[in-house]
């Protein structure tokens, strides 16, 4: 009896605790949460740190991978291209659309993207794996 009683305060305690990290139940209504992907290295800490990671992680590729396409900068071609894309349930990015600015700015504002690594973690709702939909702003601008 005191070993059932034993499992039975286990059980409850620890469908308490897996839902305070997906979702919440409040009068019949239930409320999932979107959890972020998990990019490489951001492991540790709580939704929060690891969100900050993410978008740091994100910000530093883009400018690292980041390159004037050379006809583009001598035509002096400049514009604001946006890349929707999204970080499938394993992980991976798939573009889905590019707008704004020139062929040859588009392009390039997709390869950068094209070249995030597979994430730690995918993104998840309700515990299970999702994909999260995201949008990137380039900005290219010659100077000139």
């Amino acid at each position: 009896m005191k070993n059932l009683l034993l499992v039975i305060c286990i059980l409850f305690s620890t469908t308490i605790f897996a839902q305070e990290e997906w979702g919440d139940v409040n009068k019949n209504t239930v409320t999932l949460k979107e959890i972020a992907p998990i990019w490489p290295g951001c492991e540790a800490g709580d939704a929060a740190t690891r969100d900050a990671c993410f978008k740091q992680k994100l910000a530093s590729h883009i400018s690292k991978n980041f390159k004037y396409p050379s006809e583009a900068y001598k035509n002096n071609d400049q514009g604001k291209v946006t890349v929707e894309f999204i970080i499938n349930e394993k992980g991976l990015v798939e573009v889905t659309s590019v707008s704004g600015g020139t062929k040859a700015l588009q392009e390039e504002a997709k390869r950068n993207i094209m070249a995030i690594p597979k994430m730690a973690k995918p993104g998840m709702m309700g515990g299970k794996p999702r994909a999260i939909k995201m949008a990137v702003p380039f900005t290219f601008k010659t100077g000139k």
